[in-house]
């Protein structure tokens, strides 16, 4: 058998076992503990809407937007509900041809993590108190500051393997068949629809702040959303026989190296580098791997580097 074929089957038998243990218990508890997770974050989003987009008159961007323009229409229809957020339940409703749509292309455990998530941002925003003046004196504070906790409480949610639906599951769906572009981007290209809609609803300051607070929300998604955060890693070791750390590399994260071999100029030692390409969500289990192998490994990361070419990006 030659090199190649074996450590073909020994990768193999190493996503085998990986598989088991997310399988198992400990999968089990490390997915459970994501949950509590994601309620925070529905929480920031829900009181950047409620304390700080609300009270300024504003909206939101993507299926949220699109069913406080829905509430605010049936207000002016005459259907009051005695200070009863509807947003959330009307956003939740919006929601489901989305969820459908997830459930045939996407993972399991990422469905029922959005379920849970729109479940959660209805609650919250219902709930939550509408205050009645904004909190800052000045209105672009106001629209800053509730862009920054909107877009933070939606990377939460991104971070933790969920989504919180609309927009964000066509840009993780878009995404996941493209390899292409961000949640953030393809969120605020899908958006401009709503602002045109916006323009003849409301007049120009209420759609150019409420797009102000749209390019916040969307940088702080992508900052915290670190699976749509490309890196390159540079390993370098001294080991004799990396063979073990290759496979184990290569099966629990699932993805490919490129080894050069090479000497250190001052010491003439024979040295092995590695570059791989992955997610920043991804760095500290192969930091992890890397360092159980060799603790002296020197590691060199570069975030934010744009790939073109066959790259998987894993945003669940």
């Amino acid at each position: 058998m030659n090199k190649s074929k074996s450590v073909k089957k020994l990768v193999v038998r190493e996503e085998r076992r990986e598989e088991l243990k997310d399988s198992g218990i400990r999968g089990a508890k490390k997915e459970g503990l994501k949950f509590p997770i994601i309620i925070f974050g529905a929480l920031v989003y829900a009181c950047g809407i409620n304390f700080f987009l609300r009270p300024l008159n504003l909206y939101s961007g993507g299926f949220m937007g699109f069913a406080q323009v829905f509430q605010y229409l049936l207000l002016k229809a005459g259907f009051a509900f005695k200070g009863f957020n509807t947003s959330g339940v009307i956003y939740w409703i919006l929601n489901v041809p989305a969820i459908i749509v997830a459930i045939k292309r996407m993972r399991r455990r990422f469905v029922l993590k959005t379920i849970f998530a729109i479940t959660s941002i209805t609650i919250l925003l219902s709930v939550i108190p509408i205050v009645n003046a904004p909190i800052m004196d000045d209105r672009i504070t106001n629209t800053i500051i509730a862009g920054i906790l909107c877009g933070s409480g939606i990377g939460i949610i991104l971070w933790m393997g969920g989504c919180d639906g609309g927009m964000n599951i066509v840009g993780m769906l878009y995404i996941s068949s493209t390899g292409k572009g961000s949640v953030g981007t393809v969120s605020m290209a899908v958006n401009l629809l709503l602002y045109a809609v916006m323009l003849f609803l409301f007049d120009a300051p209420t759609v150019i702040y409420t797009l102000i607070y749209s390019v916040f929300s969307s940088m702080a998604t992508d900052k915290i959303h670190t699976q749509n955060i490309s890196s390159q890693v540079t390993i370098i070791t001294k080991l004799e026989d990396t063979k073990e750390l290759e496979v184990e590399v290569m099966g629990r994260l699932h993805r490919g190296m490129t080894r050069v071999n090479g000497n250190g100029i001052f010491t003439g030692d024979d040295v092995k580098m590695f570059i791989i390409f992955i997610s920043k969500y991804e760095y500290s289990r192969l930091k992890g791997i890397v360092k159980a192998h060799d603790p002296n490994a020197f590691i060199v990361v570069n975030e934010g580097v744009h790939i073109d070419g066959h790259f998987l990006k894993k945003l669940t």
